[in-house]
């Protein structure tokens, strides 16, 4: 069962449940594969564009290594979410979401 607590989710592929997680290591390799400086840089790139399918197939095979599920990058572009390419945004976005938490507007400070 995934631990939100701990940033898991799960999700079906191939008929599987599978937890899903990104540590530490794995938002590194992410922030290389996506040449993001860091973390925020990263973030802003999955909240301010669209992703590839091949960029949903990164983030998926590093959640699924997070989570204890080493599975080849090849082995996850192959592999089938319920709701086809919808399925699979749902699981990107959740996992983020899980990751880096609601995104939530901008608060200003009150005018004293």
């Amino acid at each position: 069962m995934a631990n939100r607590h701990r940033g898991e989710i799960s999700a079906m592929l191939d008929g599987h449940e599978w937890i899903l997680c990104l540590t530490l290591g794995t938002l590194a390799e992410l922030e290389t594969a996506f040449e993001a400086s860091d973390m925020g840089a990263l973030l802003k790139r999955f909240s301010g564009s669209t992703l590839s399918a091949h960029d949903a197939a990164r983030v998926i095979a590093a959640g699924l290594k997070g989570g204890g599920n080493p599975v080849p990058l090849e082995q996850v572009a192959q592999m089938r979410a319920d709701g086809g390419a919808t399925g699979f945004a749902r699981i990107v976005n959740e996992l983020l979401t899980a990751t880096f938490g609601e995104s939530k507007p901008e608060q200003s400070a009150a005018n004293p």
